[in-house]
């Protein structure tokens, strides 16, 4: 049993130095190994340069590839109970909230993200509940140097409760959600984070079928100062999509131009915020462009082309079934 003796940032440094020291005895660079493994290199070079953590599946897998026995699993597990544990004293002492608390609370975070692609929203609305009330109880009672990287992942964790919401349909919770992110992000002055609340609205238009208010949320997430390029593209892109089903075709292919314009620097890795942002996913978006202009082949094209691409754990995530769907209504119009 682990006694919460480990320091995070050590830990993270060993996986990360086991991890390249086996690749270079293997003659493997991380492009072969995330390749091999199936997952986005963006995601596995942010991993291996310490400025995500490592989920347990790619710890698994990278096990199995390295044939290090079980020894990369390990090291997650140690980290996980860490954090768990300095979640815990944080609580029992708010005003004693450091640098690597904020850490701990940020990892269970993108745990619960990555869950998500795999379980799907309905059995972590709960748990994700219970964190953002956790981080929302600490923010209240924090001061001090600490306090900034505390509202980014405050203001991470209510949006990410608002997804949960808007991917079940509980749209009106959501949206609520949703509103208070973007104040939090706002005192956090994160663009990254304001333009994924506006995005997350958008998206909740998507599924009520509304084209304008998809042009007006996905409209705003793209305008919003600080966003990402990747954001921004995707944004675009499906400000496009919303103008193509209003008819209104000359702007949708103008907005359509704007995202392709900003490709090359969206190449870049996305923040982590919103790792799921790579070049394979923005396919996903041209597709819907395309498809809210009726162009079918090319909508059908590049939507397959997305899916296909999807890392291991997305394969089968909910929120695919949008996209399963779209391609399925542009190979019935081809």
């Amino acid at each position: 049993m682990v006694t919460g003796s480990l320091d995070h940032m050590e830990v993270t440094g060993e996986f990360t130095e086991t991890v390249r020291s086996a690749l270079k005895n293997r003659r493997m660079s991380i492009r072969s190994a995330a390749r091999a493994l199936h997952y986005d290199h963006a995601y596995l070079s942010r991993v291996l340069s310490g400025k995500q953590p490592p989920s347990l599946q790619l710890a698994g897998a990278l096990d199995q590839l390295l044939t290090l026995g079980d020894k990369l699993t390990k090291m997650v597990l140690d980290m996980a109970e860490e954090e768990a544990e300095r979640v815990t004293r944080a609580i029992a002492n708010p005003s004693r909230v450091d640098g690597q608390t904020v850490k701990a609370l940020a990892g269970v975070l993108a745990a619960q993200r990555r869950l998500d692609d795999v379980m799907g929203p309905a059995p972590l609305i709960t748990p994700a509940e219970a964190q953002m009330d956790t981080v929302l109880g600490l923010l209240k009672e924090t001061r001090g140097p600490h306090r900034a990287a505390l509202v980014e992942v405050a203001a991470e964790s209510v949006q990410f409760s608002g997804w949960l919401h808007a991917s079940a349909r509980n749209d009106d919770r959501a949206v609520r959600f949703l509103q208070e992110a973007t104040e939090l992000a706002d005192e956090a002055e994160s663009g990254t984070l304001a333009a994924q609340a506006c995005n997350f609205r958008g998206y909740i238009a998507r599924q009520q079928g509304s084209p304008r208010a998809m042009v007006r949320w996905f409209g705003a997430a793209y305008h919003t100062p600080g966003a990402h390029p990747a954001q921004r593209m995707g944004d675009a892109a499906q400000v496009a999509q919303g103008l193509g089903e209003l008819g209104q075709t000359d702007d949708a292919r103008r907005l359509l131009e704007q995202a392709l314009d900003l490709e090359d620097a969206a190449q870049d890795q996305p923040p982590g915020t919103a790792y799921w942002l790579t070049p394979t996913f923005q396919r996903l978006n041209l597709g819907l462009a395309h498809l809210g202009l009726k162009e079918y082949d090319v909508a059908a094209e590049h939507i397959r082309s997305g899916l296909q691409g999807l890392p291991p754990e997305q394969q089968g995530a909910e929120w695919t079934k949008e996209h399963r769907d779209a391609l399925a209504e542009a190979e019935a119009n081809r």
